[in-house]
């Protein structure tokens, strides 16, 4: 037997690598069948070409054992195996991997698929192990040697019996501290559930035995320990399966299965690509959000996979914020990793893949938008605000990506249009795109501002959501179209005649205006006439970049603590019967026309839905006046 030192750092590097590199201990598992599954590889490589091997492809496994009374967890497989050279230079030398030179040696071999390729992912075994033994056959060889560590204070190899080729690993795990409870590890079904998690898709037989215990034939109430062999993983990932022998049920299942959830999904998505990115991924739709969807806890995401192997479970980077709804994984035959399988280089590998999954989900939605509108507007209906805020945040940056996979409800056949649909359905001399905003569709056609556009034959799109108008805001126009809030005091649907005589009409009551203004106490910066209302006395519009909803919108988010303030300019019905009134009031009675300017403006505040400041001196108003 003989003891050696680590060749390549000291006790320091492997305490980083035992303690940084993991972010959970439970991932040793992973490491160790990987490389299991990697030396079988190998060994079925050599098979192809070399008849003594002897090892029918169907013979190739991985097993595990657990020893509850001895405190180990083995993971033992037939494949390949470790001359003692091998075992000196491959464990021995921190970052040194044996599955790397094997690839490198074979690269222009297409049927080489190793996983492990780092020589890192032996060493989690320490975090859980205060001692590790390996035991390898070589395959060609007629010795086998023990490799053994505590450590960073370095390993022994010495001769051993051994039948068959191939490595067994066997882990001595740690005793069970307040913080820490190491044997979790020794629980068959605690490491049933871990492989099924990360390690389902390796591509041989995972196995274990399982006792339990069984009625005896023949003879009442008594039964007896039956030990069977279970395979514990699916080895063969749906997403690898030709399309053609896939059911829909089997995605919905998978679906359901993987990411929890109690309904089929709206939508499946499966793309495949090769070349500068080689990758699989299948992706999903839900048919509705998760209960924390909108807010700060959630996290977006999809399962990352190398060869089979999870690497992630949620990997942000693969998704824009406004397809964080998407469910799913991408499995990469090509992914650039270091070190560490969990620690990805954020290069443009990575981004290429990302870049390729918005495409191709952007895609699927514009499909489903075309072919099937009662799903889109299902799946509108749950994630749609997803999408607005795409548009909204980040400057615009999105805008162009998502403005045709918006939808509104609009005024003239109360059902969602694209706006693209609006702008083709429009009648000649419509110059821009017309929108209102309120609580709900009834409220907005409440408006007095809605009357004038409607008389005119024009749709508006109604803006329901907080998010709506900073959304268009930010789209600026549509195909050359402006977006025009009616509520506006640009608005102005008037013949150049008509603009003429308005004009005419205020300038004559400036004066009137500037008592009416004065009196309401910079509530609002203007009083004006208007052409703009049918039937009703007044309203309030807004002038600058900030709208009524918005200023409600602003004031009503969290840390608001200096209040956002629209431009408002109070206006009056030109044709009403109230503005002859104003006038002469204004002659007569300047004290009343006070009152009528408050009542006016609270009148305007209720239409519009902003709340009036003092609701006792409105009432007293009333009453008065009425009297």
């Amino acid at each position: 037997m003989r003891t050696k030192q680590f060749k390549s750092e000291s006790k320091k590097l492997m305490d980083m690598m035992i303690n940084s590199i993991y972010t959970h201990k439970e991932i040793f598992l992973r490491e160790i069948i990987s490389n299991s599954s990697d030396a079988i590889d190998k060994l079925y490589f050599l098979s192809l070409t070399d008849q003594k091997v002897g090892i029918k492809p169907d013979e190739f496994k991985i097993e595990i054992k657990i020893d509850k009374e001895n405190r180990t967890l083995t993971v033992a497989d037939n494949g390949i195996g470790m001359t003692e050279e091998e075992l000196d230079k491959n464990l021995g030398t921190i970052a040194k991997s044996g599955s790397f030179d094997f690839k490198a040696q074979n690269e222009k071999d297409d049927k080489i698929d190793i996983i492990g390729q780092f020589g890192v992912g032996f060493y989690s075994t320490f975090m859980v192990s205060d001692k590790v033994t390996v035991e390898s056959k070589a395959y060609g060889s007629d010795s086998a040697f023990r490799w053994t560590s505590s450590g960073a204070d370095g390993y022994t190899v010495e001769p051993c019996e051994k039948e068959g080729v191939g490595t067994t690993v066997i882990m001595h795990l740690k005793p069970d501290t307040d913080d820490e409870k190491y044997s979790e590890f020794l629980d068959q079904y605690k490491i049933q559930n871990l492989i099924k998690k990360h390690s389902d898709y390796i591509r041989h037989p995972i196995v274990m035995e399982f006792t339990s215990k069984k009625p005896v034939e023949g003879k009442e109430n008594e039964y007896e320990d039956v030990t069977e062999l279970k395979t514990l993983n699916s080895m063969v990932p749906i997403w690898k399966k030709a399309k053609k022998d896939v059911k829909d049920e089997d995605y919905n299942n998978f679906y359901k299965e993987k990411f929890s959830d109690y309904q089929d999904p709206l939508a499946v998505i499966y793309s495949s690509t090769e070349g500068t990115a080689t990758y699989k991924a299948l992706m999903f739709i839900p048919k509705h959000p998760p209960f924390d969807y909108y807010t700060k806890e959630y996290e977006k995401g999809l399962q990352l996979y190398s060869k089979g192997v999870l690497i992630m479970d949620k990997c942000a980077d693969l998704l824009p914020d406004y397809f964080s709804f998407v469910k799913g994984l991408v499995d990469s035959e090509d992914l650039s990793l270091n070190i560490s399988r969990e620690m990805l280089q954020h290069d443009g590998q990575l981004k290429l893949i990302e870049k390729t999954l918005e495409k191709k989900i952007k895609s699927e939605l514009e499909k489903m938008l075309k072919n099937e509108r009662e799903k889109y507007e299902e799946f509108f209906g749950a994630f749609g605000t997803g999408l607005k805020f795409g548009v909204y945040n980040d400057f615009g940056m999105h805008a162009d990506t998502l403005k045709d996979l918006l939808i509104f409800k609009s005024s003239k056949e109360k059902k969602f249009v694209t706006l693209k649909e609006y702008v083709e359905a429009m009648p000649e001399g419509q110059d821009a795109i017309f929108y209102a905003c309120g609580e709900t569709e009834e409220r907005i056609d409440l408006l007095p501002q809605c009357d004038a556009v409607k008389d005119k034959g024009y749709d508006i799109i109604y803006l329901t959501e907080n998010v709506d108008e900073f959304c268009l805001m930010m789209l600026r126009e549509y195909n050359g179209k402006k977006f025009m809030n009616v509520c506006d005091e640009n608005l102005n649907l008037d013949s150049e005649e008509e603009k003429k005589e308005l004009e005419t009409e205020n300038n004559e009551a400036k004066e009137m205006f500037e008592v009416m203004k004065e009196t309401l106490g910079g509530k609002v910066n203007a009083v004006r006439f208007t052409n703009k209302l049918k039937n009703h006395p007044v309203c309030l519009t807004s002038e600058g970049g900030i709208s009524l909803e918005m200023e409600k919108t602003l004031n009503a988010m969290p840390g608001a603590e200096e209040k956002i303030k629209a431009q408002l300019v109070l206006e009056i019905n030109a044709s009403h019967k109230i503005a002859d009134k104003l006038k002469r009031l204004y002659k007569d009675d300047p004290e009343t026309l006070k009152k009528y300017a408050k009542l006016l403006y609270g009148e305007a505040c209720l239409i519009g839905g902003k709340p009036i400041d003092n609701p006792g001196e409105h009432s007293e108003l009333v009453c008065e006046l009425m009297v």
